[in-house]
């Protein structure tokens, strides 16, 4: 780029601040208007590109129906309200899986997931950061959550985050800390701001823990029973690889 084309540049950037269009642009530089577009795209790029994720326009925020069973929403009335219809779903009790969506260019966006174990473990597992083509993000939710019966909610960025987030200390209050890649793809999510609802966490109040086909169940009920004391949780595990009947306490 030579010095006419950056000062030139510089003159749109600064147009752009002030919140002038390409037609705007065009008659205050004497450009024509496809020359002043392709500038309004550059500068609009470079932004996009200098960025941290979390400047970065929200596309979308997604949840499954039902994340809230059995929790305490008292603070946050309107988002037990949006999931009524998921309320006493079993196969959606305890866990929560939220998706994000920020534009990464023009025709791309960054998506992050997070499997969260709102009455126990925190964040399980997560996905992402991926980039995709804006055009594949409704199939990417789709595919997300195909199994679940119900589709997912759409709910806001501070819901997302205070769900994420308080999770992950909910879980530490606990003794357990969240997945290995969890602050990669946090990193895209953001914190939630000090008035963001506050989510009692655990099933009724008390810590529930639900054993998973990779979890060390024996590792986390002694991790338990070391931070919580004996009759303050509650825990359901398989037997054994040849008798998966559940074993209550």
């Amino acid at each position: 780029m030579n010095d006419d084309d950056a000062q030139l540049l510089s003159q749109v950037r600064s147009l752009r601040e002030k919140g002038s269009g390409p037609k705007q642009i065009a008659r205050a530089l004497g450009l024509k208007p496809a020359r002043a577009s392709a500038l309004v795209r550059q500068v609009a790029h470079e932004q996009q590109s200098t960025a941290t994720p979390t400047e970065r326009p929200v596309v979308g925020c997604w949840i499954n129906a039902g994340w809230s069973t059995d929790l305490e929403l008292s603070a946050a009335p309107d988002w037990a309200r949006a999931d009524d219809e998921g309320a006493g779903n079993p196969e959606a009790a305890g866990f929560a899986q939220v998706l994000i969506a920020r534009q990464e260019r023009a025709s791309r966006v960054t998506v992050c997931g997070f499997l969260v174990d709102v009455y126990c473990l925190g964040v399980k597992d997560t996905v992402g950061p991926e980039v995709r083509g804006g055009g594949s993000l409704d199939a990417y939710v789709r595919d997300y959550y195909r199994a679940f019966d119900q589709p997912p909610l759409r709910i806001g960025l501070e819901q997302a985050q205070s769900i994420v987030h308080g999770g992950v200390a909910y879980a530490r209050t606990l003794g357990f800390e969240p997945a290995p890649d969890f602050a990669q793809a946090a990193v895209h999510l953001g914190e939630p701001g000090p008035a963001a609802p506050r989510i009692g966490f655990g099933r009724q109040g008390k810590p529930f823990y639900i054993n998973g086909p990779r979890d060390d169940a024996q590792k986390i009920v002694r991790t338990l029973e070391r931070t919580c004391g004996a009759g303050n949780y509650h825990y359901v595990v398989g037997t054994g690889p040849c008798d998966q009947r559940p074993r209550r306490t």
